[in-house]
């Protein structure tokens, strides 16, 4: 999901530099300068490679991928004009050209073979600032693994292996020694065991991805030494304890995505202090208890998405405070009262799911008022009272209206041909402008039973006279 970010000058470095390393890489790179940045000598410019390094490619290319006979159809892989397909190289200062990117298993990258296992040699390639392997490792089992000698001097920035559901075990500790690294997906693989703490001594890294993998454990509080990072995603795992109060320390952090976990506990009140976040996700936990009092303090945020919570608390009115939100998701977490009219300040809202809970009353009137809602979900709710939705606001929103579920809605019999939403008609006696409960009387009988309520507290008045009267007489 991409949106678009309200960020400040110092971080749109970062942000560029991450939408850049995102890219999957396609096509060759070409050598040659532009020609106003050329030396005089053009000669002068390195065509080969350090032959220990050109072997070190070979081998790694032999073992991952059988596309070609890659000696002979590239003696020289990073050569201009007939360098490796999924390939990057860049001039060194030592009159040699370096891979400093290498990109597999997406065409017309190379793609890899059925034996491929990962290639600790790619950690040797002294100038290598990114690597990718996309749906590489699907049938030989493999791991990540590091070669023996110290890899201080690493030049990785990004290390990205994606779907790659033969790629097991635990993430290493010694990727701690790839000082340089900046982003790190490891998404949609089968790693298992504890994240290791070792990763968050990195802290030049800007994006963490770990999701869809097999990880348990806690999220250990050393996070709160990333304060560079931008964007934080363990989702789809299966970590257990609560949300350290460390997260509060990220302080430059625009997405943070903790769902469909086991997380305990309550959303700390340090979370506050994320200015910057944009993205938050916390569905499928077990979290509960009440939001953090200053989760209004949160006003860049646009997409909270928080399903599938024992939450069984009242919404905040402070929900209406964050103005940018864009989507809000709070389905199937116990919710009870009423929907706070503070809401109605969401004009932003494109999506807002409360389904499935447990919320009274009436839909605040202002509702209808949302000009940018496209997908509005308050089914299976114990709402009651006329549904507050002219004919256009129905047709626009169509079938992305869900409103079944709640026994004492209804719909005017003016909109009622409009669109099926899941609620019957009003009654004649029942107005749009001043909403009527089925539970309450015709105004009739209740003008009835207020006259006859009248009476009958006269009389008991007079009763009381009588005997206060009788009682002082037999007493002279």
């Amino acid at each position: 999901m991409w949106c678009t970010f309200p960020i400040s000058l110092p971080l749109l470095f970062r942000v560029l530099l991450l939408a850049l390393f995102s890219i999957p890489f396609v096509s060759t790179v070409s050598i040659h300068a532009k020609k106003q940045s050329q030396p005089p000598n053009a000669d002068l410019q390195p065509t080969t490679m350090v032959p220990s390094e050109a072997e070190i490619l070979f081998k790694i290319m032999e073992s991952m991928s059988s596309d070609q006979t890659w000696r002979v159809s590239y003696p020289n892989p990073c050569k201009p004009g007939s360098s490796w397909p999924g390939i990057e190289c860049k001039p060194g200062s030592d009159n040699f050209l370096h891979v400093s990117r290498l990109d597999f298993g997406s065409s017309p990258n190379p793609t890899c073979k059925r034996t491929a296992t990962f290639p600790s040699q790619i950690f040797t390639l002294p100038y290598l600032q990114s690597v990718f392997f996309f749906n590489c490792f699907t049938h030989t089992k493999t791991s990540l693994s590091f070669p023996p000698n110290n890899l201080s001097n690493s030049s990785l920035q990004q290390l990205s292996l994606r779907s790659n559901p033969a790629l097991f075990g635990p993430i290493q500790p010694q990727i701690s020694s790839l000082k340089a690294l900046q982003i790190l997906t490891l998404s949609q693989n089968h790693f298992t065991g504890p994240i290791p703490v070792e990763i968050f001594s990195l802290t030049s890294l800007v994006h963490i991805d770990l999701s869809y993998n097999m990880l348990k454990g806690s999220i250990p509080t050393q996070v709160g030494n990333l304060i560079n990072l931008v964007g934080l995603d363990l989702s789809y795992n299966s970590l257990t304890g609560s949300i350290p109060d460390m997260i509060g320390q990220l302080a430059m952090l625009q997405k943070l995505d903790l769902s469909s976990n086991s997380l305990v506990g309550s959303i700390p009140d340090s979370i506050e202090k994320l200015k910057f976040l944009v993205f938050l996700a916390l569905s499928n936990n077990r979290l509960g208890g009440n939001f953090p009092k200053g989760l209004f303090m949160l006003q860049s945020l646009q997409y909270f998405i928080m399903d599938d919570n024992p939450m069984f608390i009242t919404l905040p009115v402070e929900l209406g405070m964050l103005v940018k939100l864009q989507e809000l998701r709070l389905a199937n977490s116990g919710y009870s009262g009423s929907i706070p009219p503070s809401l109605s300040m969401l004009m932003n809202l494109s999506t807002l799911s409360l389904q499935n809970n447990r919320l009274t009353g009436e839909i605040p009137m202002s509702f209808g008022s949302f000009s940018h809602i496209y997908h509005l979900n308050l089914s299976k709710n114990l709402l009651d009272g006329v549904v507050p939705f002219n004919a256009n606001f129905l047709e626009r929103l169509g079938r992305n209206l869900d409103l079944h579920g709640n026994p004492g809605l209804c719909l005017s019999s003016a909109e009622a041909d409009s669109v099926k939403i899941g609620v019957g008609i009003c009654s004649k006696n029942l107005s749009l402008s001043k909403p009527v409960k089925k539970s309450q009387a015709a105004p009739g009988l209740s003008y009835s039973f207020f006259l006859f309520g009248v009476l009958g507290v006269f009389r008991l008045l007079l009763a009381q006279s009588k005997a206060l009267d009788n009682y002082i007489r037999s007493k002279h």
